[in-house]
């Protein structure tokens, strides 16, 4: 059987991956790329301590965010696209205009 602490430094490693990715990527689609990989991180705590503590309590948040994630997901790909047809780019630093 794997220890927990394999498991808790995988996830510190992804979430530590996905913040230097939301933090130095411009590009909104890495950005929202990054934000999957941080709750996917969280998710792998969730379940490992759940199957360390014999609960089902964290099975049940990790489908919750799940679906938050995919509900990120499909609302930030509709504002890329909406904001890519009004300024005609990704990167983060050039989308800064709120005219309709």
């Amino acid at each position: 059987m794997i220890p927990l602490h394999y498991y808790l430094i995988l996830a510190a490693m992804l979430f530590m991956i996905g913040m230097t990715g939301f933090l130095v990527r411009r590009n909104f689609l890495t950005v929202l790329m990054s934000i999957e990989l941080m709750l996917n991180a969280v998710n792998i705590n969730f379940v490992a301590f759940a199957h360390y503590m014999d609960s089902m309590t964290g099975r049940i948040y990790v489908f919750f965010i799940m679906t938050v994630a995919a509900a990120e997901a499909a609302i930030g790909l509709a504002i890329l696209i909406s904001a890519y047809r009004n300024t005609k780019t990704t990167f983060v630093d050039e989308m800064n205009s709120l005219k309709g």
